[in-house]
């Protein structure tokens, strides 16, 4: 009866230690601006990060629906429940300013993808989405030489990674006879991403050229292009290594796009917060700024792209 009582007593103390030492683990959260395979290769980055951080508990969150309001709830609710730190791709920074600070006043919180500069955020890792546009519109000159009139598609209008690379397309045009006429926007709505595109063909046959400035439009944009009979017809500028894009880059029905690199946003992100909240700040640069390059992706280098997309995600 003794031995039987000994070993309950062990198994009881055995558990109770596990379970202080996972409460004991610090928890890091990165938290996307809504579900779309974009992250998947974020995830990855941080389920690498996790194999290096054995005291930390790495979480990777969707909002229910891609609203600054859903982001700002779900930030709330990981801190009540003991996050200590928090990686974020804002849907709307200059609506989330207040929210932001609320969440800075109660962990250190760092922005990706989509920057909040005027919030009290530690730093920003991520892609210079001006630099990023600036290469998207050099793919249009080389591809339009004699000029063009575009329009461009994209999920959040307001969110500055968006008006960043418009801004950056733009000025990488302006004086070639290169034209953004507009942008349409979606809020990540996929069936309207593609309305959007169709609508276009119906009402603006002088478009003949599409820029798809979030990484579901180029797909959206092809889809249409191909049920109009209008695939090739088009010159179309992406952005990010969706398989449709990548196929329509090798295809030569996209004249090319610009890739990112999330994985390392979710690896180097995990990484530099569980360091920070260790005491070292040495990561962190003067202007808060850690610039992730992005890189052009045509013809000719978009099978040895793919080849290295595989074996990041294990495929």
């Amino acid at each position: 009866m003794k031995t039987i009582l000994s070993a309950a007593i062990s198994i009881a103390l055995v558990l109770s230690a596990t379970q202080a030492m996972a409460q004991e683990k610090k928890q890091l959260a990165f938290v996307v601006n809504a579900a779309s395979d974009f992250w998947k290769l974020a995830e990855a980055g941080v389920t690498k990060a996790q194999g290096e951080l054995p005291n930390y508990e790495l979480q990777f969150k969707y909002p229910a629906q891609g609203t600054a309001a859903l982001q700002n709830a779900l930030m709330d609710d990981l801190v009540a429940a003991g996050t200590d730190a928090i990686m974020i791709s804002s849907v709307d920074p200059k609506t989330s300013i207040d929210a932001f600070n609320r969440i800075a006043g109660q962990v250190p919180l760092f922005t990706t993808d989509s920057d909040a500069p005027d919030s009290n955020r530690i730093a920003y890792l991520g892609s210079s989405n001006t630099l990023a546009g600036v290469q998207a519109g050099e793919v249009a000159v080389k591809a339009l030489p004699g000029g063009a009139k575009c329009m461009g598609f994209v999920g959040f209008l307001g969110a500055d990674n968006a008006k960043e690379r418009i801004a950056g397309f733009r000025q990488a045009v302006e004086g070639k006879g290169i034209e953004l006429v507009d942008v349409r926007g979606d809020d990540v709505d996929f069936a309207r991403a593609r309305s959007n595109v169709d609508d276009v063909l119906a009402a603006n046959p002088e478009i003949n050229c599409m820029v798809g400035f979030y990484s579901y439009n180029p797909p959206k944009i092809y889809e249409a292009l191909q049920a109009a009979g209008k695939l090739g017809q088009v010159t179309v500028i992406a952005f990010d290594e969706d398989p449709i894009t990548l196929g329509a880059v090798k295809d030569g029905s996209f004249a090319g796009t610009v890739v990112q690199q999330p994985f390392e946003w979710g690896y180097q992100g995990m990484k530099l917060m569980a360091a920070y909240l260790e005491g070292d700040k040495s990561q962190i640069p003067a202007d808060k700024l850690i610039i992730v390059p992005t890189k052009i992706i045509d013809k000719g280098n978009v099978e040895e792209f793919e080849a290295n997309l595989k074996a990041t995600l294990g495929k």
